[in-house]
């Protein structure tokens, strides 16, 4: 996503959120730690505007992000199966996805993206190549307002059966005129369009935004 198609409320808040948090990480004076304060609240009470979600709610989590303000990552698997790619059935919206979610501290990234398939589909799969690095989608979803990053890996089939998870209600393959609805805030279109654009060109290098 462009950032021309982000609301420009969001784009405040997360800058201003971002400077808060990194200004209470490194100041040491309490007059400043007070000003730094204030920008978090007024991030928090943007976003309230905007989205109803309680001040106190987002000022906590505000608040709770430690360190210099980065990017959250998410990372996403693309396997295919004699043409088809895997995705999984999410139990929170009833829509699909590709395998994946939010990356593990300790983990490099192909071991995260391999433990997310196996966890939600039942299938062993080896990350191959980065097919993408993509802006989320999360700057449309009201409750997850941090900036983050989506990488998209085309893993080889391994092993293993479909099975569900406490995450996920169905596994299956899907052509690519086929494609279920996508879960917006996880699998945005262009990310499966990606793939497909992948296992159509091995050699195609990877698309980045």
């Amino acid at each position: 996503m462009s950032q021309a198609a982000i609301p420009l409320w969001l784009r405040w808040a997360r800058e201003i959120q971002a400077i808060a948090q990194t200004g209470l990480h490194f100041s040491a004076n309490e007059f400043d730690r007070g000003r730094y304060q204030r920008l978090a609240e007024i991030a928090s009470e943007i976003v309230s505007h905007f989205t109803q979600l309680p001040e106190e709610t987002l000022l906590k989590s505000f608040l709770a992000q430690p360190g210099y303000a980065t990017p959250k990552v998410d990372v996403r698997a693309a396997v295919f199966l004699d043409g088809r790619i895997l995705m999984v059935q999410e139990r929170t919206d009833g829509m699909w996805s590709l395998p994946g979610g939010w990356a593990d501290v300790n983990m490099s990234p192909a071991a995260m993206v391999e433990r997310e398939v196996w966890e939600e589909s039942g299938f062993r799969v080896s990350a191959r190549k980065v097919a993408g690095v993509f802006e989320s989608n999360h700057d449309r979803d009201p409750i997850n307002v941090y900036h983050a990053y989506k990488v998209l890996f085309l893993c080889d089939l391994v092993g293993g059966e479909a099975r569900t998870s406490n995450e996920t209600s169905a596994v299956q393959y899907f052509g690519r005129d086929e494609l279920p609805p996508f879960s917006p805030f996880r699998t945005p279109e262009r990310v499966v369009q990606e793939a497909f654009a992948h296992l159509d060109d091995p050699d195609r290098p990877a698309a980045f935004e």
